[in-house]
């Protein structure tokens, strides 16, 4: 069974069910929990169900051909209860479809169901700090310390005596630590934001300090837009959420988003549960982030498929509501890491593209769209794990809509003797010398002459990290069927082994073992 809120196309979106109706057995729950939503007259339900019934992998193996899956089996196998997609084709939101239940026994997924954004609550937190800047309220490139006044960046002699700015803060060359946030369950005290900024409890991080010269290089740091965050209490007098309604959500169209946090109680039975890995619910439910501007937003697909648009007109000069060209302009030129002002740029000089990942507590999401043709999408999950489910689904639209990017990439694979596999077992520190960060520890151990990487999604306060097998393309090079990355083990002119390189996002991280 679908349901559709098109009911004068239901018989033939079913018909064509029935042609992959082996599948339903894998998850009939999923099935029948599927709702189709479109603002818009005539749907291209071919295309979404091309999207939907054949998702591949988005790393494969030469030689070794995946057959494709069906978004309800791959729904099945990932543990993932609910789904929400808004896609964008010249220019406008074309299509808009949610699949599987808010949770477990319970109501659909709908177009008004709500989802943390993670992480990218971080880009449309910076639009609204570039409005600001637009009303010469703020400077991109003074002291930021100029207009914080409940809180200062503290001196320290890692900046050597160099300011923070905003635009650091931004594009993530501020040099602050602390890389995200775990958030803190319904059962337990959460702290202020200043509390947060000084690592005081009941605050779950380390405090926010410079830990290297601003504007020397690009680290991700979710401390950064913190400090950002404060800055903007400061200079408006005004609560972040409604500071944030003002100034992007209302003006854009986003009326299903919210930086208030804790979800407000008439807004709960809107929002989907969390999960885990394995299905069961996020202890404690859905997590509180003080930390708004840096994961604190609730959202639909929807709603940031309209942020995505509004950038991509405002870089045309077609729209002003938030920002104008210039800025737009601004925000999506890549600097350091090849980062803008809150998002990553992608794609080749002729067609670039912006986007921005989340992963909070039980939820995973994924936003991505091209500067210049108006083409994009945007996929939210309420599971942990559910980046990997995005990004096939994201590959399937790459595939369905002719995108350039985000195609499985093929790997060759190899056999390695296992005694040399037994050399690069054992525990790895990331940013071992970025205190007082505290150190991501990723593990490596062997099963049946196979590697296995356990702790590479990097979820704050996590309890348990997934494990994925790597798989060896040389002799001390391994990727990963679940997710692009590679790990590579450097040894020394004595065949001693020194370090280890994880590569992913299109940036090398060391890691340096433990003894």
């Amino acid at each position: 069974m679908l349901s559709i809120s098109r009911t004068n196309i239901l018989m033939s979106v079913l018909s064509r069910l029935a042609a992959f109706s082996a599948f339903v057995c894998l998850s009939v729950q999923l099935l029948t929990a599927q709702t189709i939503s479109l603002p818009m007259i005539g749907l291209p339900d071919v295309e979404i169900e091309r999207v939907t019934t054949c998702l591949h992998p988005e790393v494969q193996v030469k030689d070794d051909p995946q057959p494709c899956t069906p978004l309800s089996a791959r729904m099945s196998q990932l543990h993932v209860l609910g789904l929400s997609v808004a896609l964008i084709h010249n220019g406008v939101i074309e299509w808009a479809a949610e699949f599987g239940v808010k949770q477990l026994g319970g109501a659909l997924v709908n177009a008004d169901t709500l989802f943390q954004a993670g992480s990218i609550s971080k880009p449309v937190a910076a639009m609204g700090a570039l409005h600001l800047v637009q009303e010469k309220k703020l400077s991109l490139d003074e002291d930021v310390n100029t207009k914080l006044v409940s809180w200062k960046v503290p001196n320290g002699p890692a900046a050597n005596g160099k300011p923070v700015t905003l635009r650091e803060l931004l594009t993530h060359t501020a040099g602050f630590t602390v890389h995200g946030f775990p958030g803190y369950a319904s059962t337990d005290p959460w702290p202020t934001l200043l509390q947060v900024l000084d690592g005081q409890k009941p605050a779950n991080t380390a405090p926010i300090r410079v830990e290297s010269e601003p504007g020397s290089k690009w680290n991700y740091s979710g401390g950064g837009y913190t400090v950002m965050q404060q800055v903007l209490l400061d200079v408006t007098k005004e609560p972040f959420p409604k500071l944030m309604q003002e100034t992007v959500f209302g003006p854009i169209g986003m009326t299903h988003s919210t930086y208030q946090q804790p979800l407000p109680t008439d807004l709960q039975p809107q929002a989907a549960t969390p999960y885990l890995w394995d299905g069961t619910p996020v202890s404690g439910g859905a997590h509180t982030y003080p930390e708004m501007a840096a994961a604190g937003l609730w959202t639909t697909a929807s709603d940031l498929a309209r942020y995505c648009i509004e950038i991509q007109q405002a870089l045309k000069g077609k729209a002003n509501r938030v920002l104008s060209q210039d800025l737009a302009q601004q925000m999506t030129t890549p600097g350091k890491g090849m980062w803008g002002l809150g998002l990553e740029i992608g794609g080749s000089a002729a067609d670039p593209y912006f986007s921005h990942g989340g992963v909070n507590a039980g939820f995973e999401s994924l936003l991505v769209a091209y500067e210049h043709h108006g083409d994009g999408a945007v996929i939210m999950v309420n599971a942990q794990g559910g980046a990997a489910l995005a990004s096939e689904v994201m590959e399937s639209i790459a595939t369905e809509y002719g995108w350039p990017d985000f195609r499985s990439v093929v790997h060759t694979q190899i056999k390695v003797d296992p005694a040399v596999l037994a050399h690069y077992v054992g525990s790895y520190e990331l940013f071992p010398n970025l205190s007082p960060m505290p150190k991501w520890q990723i593990s490596i151990t062997s099963e049946g002459g196979q590697l296995i990487v356990e702790g590479l999604q990097m979820i704050p306060g996590a309890k348990q990290q997934p494990m994925f097998p790597l798989f060896p393309e040389s002799q001390n090079k391994f990727f990963l069927k679940g997710m692009h990355a590679q790990l590579e083990f450097v040894t020394d002119d004595k065949g001693q082994l020194s370090y280890m390189i994880l590569h992913q996002g299109g940036q090398d991280l060391k890691g340096v073992k433990k003894k």
